[in-house]
Formats: structure tokens, C-alpha cells, sequence
């Protein structure tokens, strides 16, 4: 069958099983968006600025563990997708980009809106193309999705000169992928799984610290299996957030720089740590020489740059978590750990992390717990960055699997509206909260039109306290409360949403808390609370940089002596 390439492009989606296409038109993708009414099967959501697309398409993602597709004209509309690939990239995020070139007779002669997309974005993806000939196109649509959600997970980019789409060529889409120097490791070195089982049957105060790799290889019950079995404590990255039920009585929650106090205390005594798909980020370990001084290190990650990578472990496994584990399971003695989770425990009862004090003040924790008991924790949140995504990582309890979506390793501000739109896109049963500051919620207000036009009922908190409130927290903390830049004015939120068609409330006092979640739980559109907070509250308990991760704050005013010398732990 003949077609041009914009047909095949449409067609090589539909036979991906693509649903749902977030973009924005321009000049040089024109002939993609000409055929798109010819395939119904394929939903555009016309987003308002481009970022919104990768976002979405990436919000999509996390939900559903299905490729997130968006869509960028030429040169700025291209431009604009990369803070969305590059957060997508760092979280291992499947997402494929499709952008349009100017006609192959330009590239290189600066014509209008040429950029060279795929040099801009070669650290930032998987891999990507520039796709110069019509019969290319459902070879390199099939390698795309191969890569995009095989091995570590993450976002391809396919750049399309104009004259391509409207090429014809004969169509024909293959069955499978023959990329011979593609070959993702899955199933873990049987040698490597026996001593990580060695080191688990012997350990007498070991920890699983497990991050987003347990999510992404839908290893619940196989972690949940270990982790009961061998009766180990179970501790999470941010983004790891959700892969165990915090209900749980091996669940200890976070741990880092926001962590849980009781999380860090119990990684710095542990004498083994299981680290599953997770990466030793600086907000997780705080400083390297300090973590875990007393423990091996079993590390069990797909990708084989991640080992290593930052602290030395005594027993690599590379391959896909779910397998490892299940390999694991199989070599693991039932075991009880009485007295080391008794002394995590007492440590919980000696650093209350998640307490929130009385007040007559609306605090930001107690909005998101009031949000957690309405939704009787069955929510998807969604976050921005900062406070807010801390709040919600500490208040929210997560005892439903990937009920947490937030930019973790890029940390981008304006993520949380247009991903809290993908998510719902993808989950359309589900609900859906974005939790977002007044700060990154203005960096992409204008997807409150995407969400109108396309009736999509995220439900929407913004923690309004006046400030770029993580930065502020950190001027007040180690620059003498220089307040330089972060005192934010806005909107009226509540005109704002009404203006764009949503109904909308502004909540000042906790009577008014409960009633306003519930109204927007029962809305059947999109819905807005404008929550205005305490202005100068911080996240608490934290981790200064450069310190170690049991050197903590746990309360304002209080002090940390740097530079503490390991604790003792021969009584545990």
C-alpha cells in the first residue's frame, strides 16, 4: 500500500496502539496534522505551549506504562519540548517526540525556524532521528517504541523534514526490531543473585532502599515477597514513592534530604542495604562518605552506567528488577529481624517526622493530609516542585502502586498541571490531583485552557503562600533571610479559573478545607482550590547540603553539628 509520510506516520501509531497525542500545529508539521482527521483512532489534545505537550506525554507515561507521544512544529515548537524531554530522560520516562523539520532541501542553510533538534537533544534522549526518507518511516517508528519502553525506559526523538510527510512511498509495518547493538540486560547474573542471597540470609540489620525502577518493572509483589520473607524494612526514593504500600508494617517512607528522620537513621545503621532500582542521587544520600557507613551494598539496576556510578557496592546485579527479585525470592531464607525493626520503630516514635504542629494558621501539611483522608488515599497526585512536591512526598500516604507522578531528577517546576492532565488522560477512572505552588503553577497556567477544551477533570490545589517558597526556605536558612527574588505576586486564582472556565474556591481557614476538597471531588470537570497558606513555613526535617544524611534539622531554630562522627550501633 502506497501512502505519503504523514500517513504513515498516523498509521505506524495506530498499529502501536496509540490512543492519545498531545501537540501543537505549526507551519512545518502542517501535512501531519492535514491527515489526522483520516485517523480517528488517534485523540490530539491541542495543549497551549509546547512544554505542555511533553509533559502531558509524560504524565501519560508514568501512568499508564505506555509511551507518552507528543507532537512540535520546526525550531522554537521543537525548542520548546526540551525541558519535557530532558525530565523525562532523567526519570526514565517513555515518551516520543515528534518534531518537524524545514524541508531537506533547507537543513543547514538557516531557512526559517530550522533548528537542529536532534544536536540539541543528543544528551537528553535515548536515542533519536533525523528521519530523511519516507520508506523509513514505519522502521524507525517500530525501532522508537522498542527503545522508548525496553530496558531503562526513556524519551526518542524523530525529527521529520517538511517534504517527507508528503512524500509517498509503499508502507509496510514490521512485526519486530532487529537492533543488534540494542540488547537491554533483563535477568540478572545467577552467580550475582547467589551472594546478594547471601549477604540477605546472613544480615542482621538490613534495609531495602527501593526507588523508581521497582514501578517501572511492576515489582510490587516481588518486593513485597522479599521484603516480608526476610522480614527487611523497606525505605524509598522520592520517585520511588508508591511502589510499596506505606500501610505496611515494613514501610518506613522516605528517606534524604526531606526524608524521614527515621528513614536516615535506619540506612546509617543498617549493616546491608538492598538498593532496587534506584540510582544514589545526592538528594537521596546526601553526603557519599557519610551513607551507610556500616553496610554492604547490593545494587540491582537495568542499566549497567547506574552501578557504581556514585558509591562503590559490594554485589552488582545488572537486569530488570521483577526478574532479579523473582530470582532472588527463590534463594531466600524466611528470617525475622525483631529487634532492628523495633529500634526503626522506636526512632519513628523519637522523631515524629510527619507531625504537623497545632495551629490555628493553615498549614500546607494540613491540606494535603485533609486531601489524603477525603480521597481515602486512592488519589493519583501529582506534583510540582519544591514545598509542594516535599508536602505531598511526607503528608500524602501512598498505599495504591504509582499513585505518585513528580519530576524527580530535573526537578522542573510547571511539570505538575499539564502531567496531572496526561495522567488523567491515560487513567481516565482515576482521580487526579495536582498539587502545585503559586510559583510553578504560573509557569504553565495556560494548560487550564487544555484541560477546559478537552474536559479533563484534574482536580487542582495550589499551596499559595506568596513566595518561591523552596528557594525562600533556603535564603532564610543560609543567606540571613535576604528575601532576593522570591517575594511572588500572582493572580487572582479564583478570576484566573473563572476566566478559563473552570469553577474555582479560595480556602483561608481549616473549616474550610474539608468542604472545598469534597465540592471539587464532586465536580465532574476540572475544578480549582486556591489554598492560601502559611507564608514562611519550611519543609521539615532536611538535610543541609554537604552534610550527612543523619546530620538533621528537624524543627525550626534547631542546630546541626557538621562533620559527626558515625553513630554508635553496637547495642542494636
Amino acid at each position: 500500500m502506497r501512502m505519503n509520510g504523514a500517513q504513515m506516520l498516523c498509521q505506524s501509531l495506530v498499529n502501536e496502539g496509540v490512543e492519545v497525542v498531545f501537540g501543537y500545529p505549526g507551519g512545518a508539521i502542517l501535512p501531519l496534522y492535514d491527515v489526522l482527521p483520516q485517523y480517528p483512532q488517534l485523540r490530539h489534545i491541542l495543549v497551549r505551549h509546547e512544554q505542555g505537550a511533553a509533559h502531558a506525554a509524560d504524565g501519560y507515561a508514568r501512568a499508564t506504562g505506555k509511551a507518552g507521544i507528543c507532537f512540535a512544529t520546526s525550531g522554537p515548537g521543537a525548542c520548546n519540548l526540551v525541558t519535557g524531554i530532558a525530565s523525562a530522560h532523567l526519570d526514565s520516562s517513555p515518551v516520543i517526540a515528534i518534531t518537524a523539520q524545514v524541508a531537506r532541501h533547507f537543513i543547514g542553510k538557516d531557512a526559517f525556524q530550522e533548528i537542529d533538534i536532534t544536536g540539541i537533544t543528543v544528551p537528553i534522549t535515548k536515542h533519536n532521528y533525523l528521519l530523511t526518507r519516507a520508506e523509513d518511516i514505519a522502521n524507525v517508528l517500530k525501532e522508537a517504541f522498542h527503545i522508548a519502553t525496553t530496558g531503562r525506559p526513556g524519551p526518542v526523538l524523530i525529527d521529520i523534514p517538511r517534504d517527507v510527510f508528503t512524500d509517498e512511498a509503499a508502507f509496510a509495518y514490521p512485526a519486530r526490531v532487529n537492533l543488534a547493538g540494542y540488547c537491554p540486560t533483563v535477568q540478572g547474573h545467577p552467580l550475582q543473585i547467589k551472594k546478594a542471597a547471601r549477604l540477605i540470609n546472613e544480615a542482621k540489620r538490613p534495609a531495602i532502599i527501593a526507588g523508581r525502577g521497582v514501578i517501572v518493572s511492576e515489582a510490587y509483589e516481588e518486593l513485597k515477597e522479599l521484603a516480608e520473607k526476610a522480614q527487611v524494612p523497606v525505605i524509598t526514593t522520592l520517585l520511588g514513592i508508591s511502589c510499596f504500600p506505606e500501610n505496611h508494617v515494613l514501610s518506613f517512607n522516605m528517606l534524604g534530604m526531606h526524608g524521614m528522620a527515621y528513614a536516615n537513621l535506619a540506612v546509617d545503621a543498617a549493616d546491608l542495604i538492598i538498593a532496587i532500582g534506584m540510582r544514589f542521587d545526592d538528594r537521596a544520600t546526601a553526603r557519599v562518605s557519610g551513607f551507610a557507613p556500616h553496610a554492604q551494598i547490593i545494587h540491582i539496576d537495568i542499566d549497567p552506567a547506574e552501578i557504581g556510578k556514585n558509591l562503590k557496592v559490594s554485589v552488582p546485579i545488572v537486569g530488570d528488577v521483577k526478574n532479579v527479585l523473582r530470582s532472588l525470592n527463590k534463594q531466600i531464607e524466611s528470617r525475622t529481624h525483631i529487634d532492628w525493626i523495633q529500634q526503626i520503630e522506636q526512632w519513628r516514635h523519637e522523631h515524629p517526622s510527619t507531625a504537623i504542629r497545632e495551629t490555628e494558621e493553615l498549614l500546607p501539611q494540613y491540606v494535603i493530609r485533609k486531601i489524603h483522608e477525603v480521597t481515602a488515599g486512592r488519589a493519583i497526585i501529582v506534583t510540582g516542585v519544591g514545598q509542594n512536591q516535599m508536602w505531598s512526598a511526607q503528608h500524602y500516604w501512598y498505599d495504591k502502586p504509582n499513585s505518585l507522578i513528580s519530576s524527580g531528577g530535573l526537578g522542573t517546576m510547571g511539570f505538575e498541571l499539564p502531567a496531572a492532565i496526561g495522567a488523567k488522560v491515560g487513567l481516565p477512572d482515576d482521580c487526579v490531583w495536582c498539587i502545585a505552588g503559586d510559583g510553578g503553577f504560573q509557569m504553565t497556567v495556560q494548560e487550564l485552557a487544555t484541560a477546559i477544551q478537552d474536559d479533563i477533570a484534574v482536580k487542582i490545589a495550589i499551596l499559595n503562600n506568596g513566595y518561591l517558597g523552596m528557594v525562600r526556605q533556603w535564603q532564610e536558612l543560609f543567606y540571613d533571610r535576604r528575601y532576593v527574588a522570591t517575594p511572588l505576586s500572582g493572580p487572582d486564582f479564583i478570576k484566573l479559573a473563572e476566566a478559563y472556565g473552570l469553577p474555582a474556591l479560595r480556602v483561608r481557614s481549616k473549616a474550610e478545607v474539608i468542604p472545598a476538597i469534597q465540592k471539587a471531588m464532586d465536580h465532574q470537570g476540572p475544578f480549582l482550590i486556591d489554598f492560601v497558606v502559611e507564608p514562611e513555613e519550611n519543609v521539615y526535617p532536611m538535610v543541609v547540603p554537604g552534610a550527612a544524611i543523619t546530620e538533621i534539622i528537624e524543627a525550626p531554630g534547631e542546630k546541626v553539628e557538621f562533620g559527626s562522627k558515625p553513630r554508635n550501633i553496637s547495642n542494636l
